[in-house]
């Protein structure tokens, strides 16, 4: 994940969102009872040492003939029918605010009615207490409950929003929850009966501001339930809020009380064998945004629906999508002289709230409180299953849109920011995550938390996996200085002393993810490292069902392909599905996702035009982004004309395709390396909401051809072979290692040629070769009577030559001009080429 030095907020003015002033506090509640039946019930109190709740079925309790008075208990000596909370519920007064029952004891707070504002009466009904679970807002008994957990919050109150009073800043209808009655444990709650349409929701919380201490709580700041489902800010992507703010209010969807139900038309997923998987790391807005798409809606979830058949053609069979939480993309909103526009977060990697999908990637806005972009989520889940495709989320549990102390306070800091973040004795935050903030994902609450947000987009979205970045952040030791807070018993397993961020060998997020019983069939892809210096490639707490990132892979093949020495070891490592790295701990090949290419880094064309990184365009001055990128140019920086440089870096995009399709394991696409997408050289694109960034699908129908044709060809190739895809590390059965003569494979440190050959069901026999160097050779073919090797691929040749099929013109007479090395099992190579044969009988040649 490529991120800037120091993500800015430039336009918060403060570090709280909301607009709204707090209300006067009240330092407690004076509790009266007015009686109908009697003028002198204050007199007749006698203490009481406990209370008790009656729950109803409404989600609502009754206090049982007891109250708490000034801080201490008492029950009334009246006849038991005359108990608060039995038959006769008695009136009550609470901070001045009558006719509240001990079943709805919280407090109203309103806006002044100006003449513009909804009648309380179409708001909602009288507040009820309501029940701790589940988190969030749930639809339930012709109302909705409400609950949230704040461990330190002195003061709790729910604020309701229109539409238009959310656009305006101003709350609608505020509900002080009372300490005792809406509150159990350290779960504040409140059921809201015959709730209106079309409402959103936000907390405001006071406690103790004391940041030296990691207290953040401010009643300034109205603030986003983590458990949201969809959350509204502004209704279009890049357009800024009233007064140019760049973070106006927040706030979350009520959910209705009848829902239309969605129709997954029978949705199934299609649960694909994971050694199958051809998986394609894309972008819901930039894959259809420029204007060469055609799509009615681009740059959005039904866009991409529109484009499915493209990733079809391409044989892709999994489609991994860049974060879609919802997330500020103004977030670095800043003029950018040298592009002469405004720096946007387009990549998206800092979530805001990880319940909702981002809005702004739906068609329909915000519209309905973001209940039809839920909708527009799902139709490209359905619609991606029709085809065979399954759908992971790239999710960013590691750190949050908040940022660090100087950050703003939208969610998850002002309800606890001592259990949701990794803080310092001090009140620092520690930073494993290189964006000013770390997840404390291995505390209690936040790792259910987290639990509780997978299974939703499991179980409601029907999403079929997910990738997690910089995921050894979720392996280190929460910010807890209780050993039994982290591991349930104050023994741990990890010997005496755990302090913060330690790296913890059976973590119990990765535990609980690993064994649950709803995550249990989808796929689950580790980034197994962190900013931090922790790498656990080849390491990483798997318990049998981790897959990883494999970030060798792409440094070792990268090197080998330019030609560097001493790499034909590791290269064929990676060919074998990486068995250095996995095989040891009991992983298969498909644990390990290969890679050559990835959002953050150069693209596949870049790769072999720049040997430095170009991120001008940033305006960072080109101190951004990776230095180290084991690229080269093929002899000159960037754009050119010289022709033999262009045809070897056609021949490159090729090899490293070749590479990459040929290995065991779960090969990774990255969207627009297909046809050769160029970002200029910039490997650190993250700001740019633009051309940088978006498939261009001009250039792909002009390249339909080219290396287009060489990739779909390629990928859907490796789909129908069995050999490419095997469940086991491979053996010397069904593999041998050659050198430029059979069975004679060179290791040498000098020697930049790999060969093989494969046995597969399909097509009988593979024998694939790698030549690095700068000068070509002639290999010698495995002898195999009664066959020959027909040349399917040869990365040297212009296409359609460069992959055989059936349907090219003159293949044959291609095949005799071949002939004679053929005839006698040999081939010419040029310099950085690579070839594919099959074994095919005699008279099949």
């Amino acid at each position: 994940m490529g991120v800037p030095a120091a993500p800015p907020f430039p336009t918060a003015s403060s570090a709280c969102l909301c607009s709204a002033p707090a209300p006067p506090r009240v330092s407690q509640y004076n509790l009266s009872f007015a009686f109908s039946n009697s003028s002198s019930a204050a007199s007749v109190f006698s203490p009481l040492s406990q209370f008790s709740f009656n729950h109803g079925a409404d989600g609502s309790d009754g206090l049982a003939g007891r109250v708490n008075c000034g801080g201490v208990l008492y029950r009334s000596p009246l006849a038991s029918g005359d108990y608060i909370g039995s038959g006769r519920r008695k009136m009550l007064t609470v901070c001045g605010v009558t006719g509240v029952t001990s079943d709805n004891a919280s407090v109203e707070k309103d806006k002044v009615d100006d003449g513009t504002n909804q009648a309380d009466d179409h708001i909602c009904g009288k507040p009820l207490r309501g029940r701790p679970l589940p988190f969030g807002p749930s639809a339930m008994n012709d109302g909705v409950n409400f609950s949230v957990h704040s461990s330190g919050a002195s003061a709790v109150s729910l604020c309701l929003y229109t539409e238009a009073d959310l656009e305006k800043g101003q709350i609608t209808k505020e509900i002080e929850l009372h300490p005792e009655f809406n509150k159990t444990g350290d779960v504040w709650h409140v059921f809201l009966p015959a709730i209106a349409p079309n409402l959103l929701y936000g907390y405001r919380v006071n406690g103790r501001f004391s940041p030296e201490e990691g207290c953040c709580y401010d009643s300034n700041c109205i603030l986003v339930d983590p458990y949201a489902k969809a959350v509204i800010s502004r209704g279009l992507y890049g357009m800024l809020g009233p007064g140019g703010n760049c973070w106006p209010q927040m706030a979350g969807m009520v959910p209705p009380l009848e829902e239309d139900e969605f129709d997954w038309e029978g949705d199934s997923p299609p649960r694909l064998k994971q050694k199958d998987l051809i998986i394609y790391e894309m972008h819901v807005r930039g894959f259809t945004r420029d204007s060469s798409s055609g799509v009615e809606h681009p740059g959005t979830y039904l866009g991409l629906v529109e484009k499915l058949p493209h990733l079809k053609e391409l044989g892709v069979n999994c489609i991994e999508l860049m974060p879609t939480h919802e997330f500020n993309e103004l977030e670095y909103y800043a003029y950018n002289p040298v592009v002469q526009d405004h720096k946007m977060n387009f990549w998206g990697y800092s979530t805001i709230n990880f319940f909702s999908p981002m809005t702004r990637y739906a068609a329909s806005g915000s519209n309905n409180c973001g209940r039809d972009a839920i909708k527009e989520f799902k139709t490209l889940i359905r619609e991606a299953h029709k085809l065979g495709m399954e759908v992971f989320m790239d999710v960013v549990f590691n750190h949050t849109a908040e940022g660090n102390e100087m950050g703003p306070t939208i969610s998850f800091r002002g309800f606890d920011n001592r259990v949701y973040y990794m803080i310092a004795p001090k009140g620092e935050f520690y930073n494993y995550s290189g964006c000013g903030n770390t997840f404390n994902c291995n505390h209690p609450i936040v790792r259910r938390f987290i639990i509780d947000c997978l299974r939703y987009w499991v179980l409601e979205m029907h999403v079929d996996g997910f990738r997690f970045d910089l995921a050894s952040i979720l392996t280190r030791a929460s910010s807890l200085w209780d050993r039994e807070n982290v591991f349930g018993s104050p023994e741990g397993p990890e010997g005496d002393v755990v302090t913060t961020g330690t790296p913890l060998s059976e973590p119990p997020l990765v535990d609980m993810m690993s064994n649950d019983p709803v995550l249990r069939g989808v796929k689950l892809i580790a980034e197994a490292w962190d900013t931090g210096g922790l790498y656990q490639v080849g390491s990483f707490p798997h318990w049998g069902v981790w897959s990883e990132w494999n970030g060798q892979f792409r440094d070792t093949v990268r090197s080998f392909i330019k030609g560097t020495d001493g790499m034909v070891g590791l290269f064929a490592q990676c060919l074998c599905g990486s068995p250095h790295l996995y095989q040891e701990s009991g992983r298969k090949p498909w644990h390990s996702v290969n890679f050559v290419t990835a959002h953050d880094g150069f693209t596949l064309a870049d790769l072999v035009s720049y040997n430095e990184k170009h991120n001008e365009a940033n305006g960072e001055n080109n101190n951004d982004g990776e230095s180290h990128n084991a690229s080269w140019n093929c002899g000159e920086e960037g754009d050119t004309h010289n022709f033999s440089v262009l045809r070897l870096r056609q021949r490159q995009l090729r090899n490293f395709m070749l590479a990459l399709m040929v290995s065991q394991g779960v090969p990774m696409v990255t969207m627009g390396d297909e046809y050769g997408h160029t970002k200029g050289g910039n490997n650190n694109s993250y700001c740019h909401d633009n051309i940088i960034n978006y498939f261009q699908w001009d250039q792909k129908n002009l390249d339909a051809q080219g290396f287009y044709r060489f990739s779909r060809l390629l990928i859907n190739f490796r789909r129908q072979c069995d050999a490419l895809r095997l469940g086991e590390f491979p053996t010397a059965e069904k593999l041998q290692w050659h050198g430029s003569v059979p069975n004679l494979p060179d290791w040498s440190d000098s020697s930049r040629f790999v060969a093989f050959s494969l046995v597969d069901s399909q097509s009988k026999e593979l024998y694939v070769a790698f030549n690095a160097s700068h000068l070509p050779t002639v290999v010698s073919l495995p002898e195999r009577p009664g066959f020959k090797w027909y040349p399917l691929v040869d990365t040297s040749k212009a296409p359609p030559y460069d992959f055989l099929s059936d349907d090219v013109h003159n293949r044959t007479i291609v095949l005799a001009q071949a002939a004679n090395f053929l005839n006698n099992n040999m081939y010419p190579m040029l310099n950085y080429s690579s070839v594919l044969f099959l074994l095919v009988s005699d008279d099949e040649f």
